[in-house]
């Protein structure tokens, strides 16, 4: 093998000859991260809809739910899209299910590494890329099934396209990045749009020619963003409604009320789907309440709040620097400091969060310390720039020491002692008064005390085989309802026989109160489960009338509800058919979620 064999590993001519081995040492990192015992993390929802999305071209098309069609996830179904692609490539398992959003995680540590090191250099590149890699949020996220993933690698395409508009002015990478936010849209909805004031800011700052060539040019940009984000909505909105499922999470079966109230607007004032479903059937799935510090203490800390003082104090210092120049330092301390303020209200203000929702946070956290931590290189023999590094690695380290909890599940014992150790070490060596705190090593101390708790925080989530919704260090009652909720299927494939035989070759397995309930049979078996309700048990679909006709036809037999309902569709069911439970003296199918069980055909000795 020659010598050229490799030439793949060495940076390219004028770049650090560490930088492209590093970058392609934290991608592989980040690609074990993120696969190694991975497999149990599936939400068993969105697994059950790309299921029935890859059993036919209808269903992946309009994003159903059960294999019959009669209701839509209730998300865009962008990043469902590339799962069930590779559900019908590969097969039903879970690997093909999560393998994408591995590749979407990889992905993004080198597009991350290309954005930061065009505006501040191939050291803050890497920072930036190892700051993502060793982000709890972010392992998290990208050990499961969810959405978010595909939107942050989405989004960094965006602002990777924004950069090249910035530096070679070309109108085309400025539109490249309004398609790439369109397509983010398809993967999370408005989330995505949420960063535009971020790309347009950056841009406005920094772009080449006049300001009024480059609102015009931002203008043109935003059409092309509504018109690739609003695309499939419309394509929906023009169908037959009695040729596509009912859209989940509205009312009047509009996907523009589930994207822009369900999924949007109402997220801010009113419950959230998951605060519905668990009025409906009990279930504890809220989060803590709204407020400036909910992302700063308890599990949404734990997740992300290691280095956002850290990545503030960063981005106040980069500003303070370029006030007086429109240079590429300025462009990028916007870029990554309006994605992440915006970001932060946004989730401190909305009514309910998931914890995954927090890796959206880490690009622009990663970003801001890259920037940082090369300006204090540069700076290095400066005593203002030290001082600051020190009040940087002194914040971080006391609200480490502070976030972690006394136990929890893989806390390693004298974490928060040394945490303070090295701090404390780092802080000295940057003020002592010596050759020793203008080198290299200093900054390096520094880093490494900065980054410490997360990356134990990381490693912990891999080696206890935690996903997107778990934290680290979590209570081990909220490890316990993690490991429940997401083992549900395996809970119910020995329950797919009886319910079979049961159901004597029915058209479809049973029916179920919402979706959440369907999921792990619909996961299970590939067998139609009729959602009453949608996801959240509050939709019209089926209404009373036609579920009274599917049980006349004889469609189902089993019904599988709530004990107590209020709903009239279920009101009806619980007066007409009878109870197996009481009638059996069974323990529930659904897990030991005590859900009633009703048999509602002609056959009532069963």
């Amino acid at each position: 093998m020659t010598r050229g064999s490799f030439a793949w590993w060495r940076s390219p001519e004028g770049h650090p000859a560490w930088a492209r081995p590093a970058l392609l040492a934290l991608t592989a990192l980040a690609g074990f991260l993120y696969s190694w015992n991975a497999t149990g993390n599936l939400e068993i929802y969105y697994a059950a809809a790309v299921r029935s999305m890859s059993m036919s071209w209808h269903n992946f098309f309009f994003a159903a739910f059960d294999p019959a069609g009669t209701v839509t996830v209730d998300k865009l179904p962008g990043a469902f899209w590339v799962q069930a692609l590779s559900v019908r490539v590969f097969g039903l398992h879970a690997w093909a299910i999560v393998a994408p959003q591995i590749v979407e995680g990889m992905a993004s540590v080198l597009i991350l590494y290309h954005a930061v090191r065009r505006l501040s250099g191939a050291l803050a590149g890497i920072a930036a890329a190892a700051v993502l890699v060793l982000s709890p949020a972010t392992v998290a996220l990208n050990r499961g099934n969810i959405s978010d993933t595909l939107l942050v690698l989405l989004l960094l395409l965006a602002a990777d396209a924004t950069v090249t508009a910035v530096i070679s002015g070309r109108m085309r990478s400025l539109i490249l990045a309004g398609i790439f936010v369109g397509l983010a849209f398809q993967a999370k909805m408005i989330e995505a749009w949420l960063v535009l004031p971020a790309l347009a800011l950056a841009y406005l700052l920094a772009g080449p020619g006049g300001r009024g060539r480059r609102l015009g040019r931002l203008g043109a940009t935003g059409v092309v963003v509504a018109a690739v984000s609003l695309s499939w909505m419309l394509v929906v909105s023009l169908s037959l409604a009695t040729g596509r499922p009912y859209v989940d999470g509205s009312s009047g079966n509009s996907i523009f009320s589930q994207v822009f109230v369900y999924n949007g607007f109402g997220r801010l004032d009113q419950a959230s789907p998951n605060q519905l479903l668990s009025k409906v059937i009990g279930l504890p799935l809220g989060s803590g309440a709204a407020g400036w510090s909910r992302l700063l203490t308890g599990s949404y800390g734990r997740d992300t709040a290691w280095l956002i003082p850290a990545a503030l104090l960063a981005l106040a210092a980069c500003l303070i620097i370029s006030r007086r120049k429109d240079d590429l330092l300025r462009a990028g301390s916007v870029l990554w400091g309006t994605w992440l303020i915006v970001l932060l209200a946004t989730f401190s203000a909305s009514s309910s969060i998931n914890p995954y929702y927090t890796a959206a946070l880490s690009p622009p956290i990663a970003g801001l310390l890259g920037a940082g931590l090369a300006v204090a290189s540069e700076r290095r023999g400066s005593r203002s720039a030290r001082l600051v590094v020190a009040a940087a690695v002194a914040v971080t380290c006391g609200l480490a020491a502070w976030l972690l909890p006394t136990r929890g599940v893989g806390l390693v014992a004298g974490l928060p002692e040394v945490e303070v150790a090295l701090g404390l070490a780092a802080i000295a060596v940057l003020l002592i008064p010596t050759a020793l705190a203008t080198r290299a090593g200093a900054l390096g101390l520094a880093a490494v005390a900065a980054v410490a708790v997360p990356a134990v925080a990381s490693i912990s989530l891999v080696a206890n085989g935690f996903g997107p919704f778990d934290t680290p260090f979590e209570p081990t009652a909220a490890s316990t309802l993690a490991r429940t909720l997401g083992g549900i299927a395996s809970q119910t494939a020995p329950l797919l026989a009886p319910l079979e035989q049961a159901d004597d070759g029915r058209p479809d397995l049973m029916a179920t109160q919402t979706s959440a309930i369907a999921a792990p049979f619909i996961y299970d078996s590939g067998e139609e489960v009729l959602p009453i309700g949608g996801y959240t048990g509050t939709i019209p679909e089926p209404s009373l009338t036609v579920l009274k006709s599917m049980i006349a036809k004889g469609d189902f037999h089993i019904v599988i509800q709530a004990p107590t309902v209020s709903d009239p569709r279920l009101v009806w069911v619980a007066r007409h058919c009878l109870p197996l439970n009481s009638a059996t003296g069974s323990s529930s199918p659904a897990g030991g979620l005590g859900f009633a069980v009703y048999y509602c055909g002609r056959r009532q000795g069963l």
